[in-house]
């Protein structure tokens, strides 16, 4: 689409709805596969390698929810 089309309100908008919407699918699958990993016994550090993020973000977004539901989370061993 070039800029000097008139774009309708409501194109804008339902691409916007489709965006959030990718974004919840996208935040599903991640959680579902996160959870999968550790129950599987991966790492902090795998899962976040895999992800493309630094462990602490990895663990802080799903450390929560994942003891929720009773996955046995893995601690660093001190060296």
């Amino acid at each position: 689409m070039s800029e000097s089309e008139p774009t309708e309100l409501s194109d804008i908008a339902d691409g916007l709805a489709a965006a959030v919407a990718l974004r919840q699918l996208a935040d599903q699958l991640e959680d579902l596969h996160v959870e999968r990993a550790m129950r599987e016994g991966w790492s902090w550090p795998q899962v976040a390698e895999a992800l493309g993020v630094t462990r602490q973000a990895v663990y802080k977004k799903h450390s929560g929810r994942l003891a929720d539901v009773g996955v046995e989370l893995r601690r660093r061993k001190n060296a």
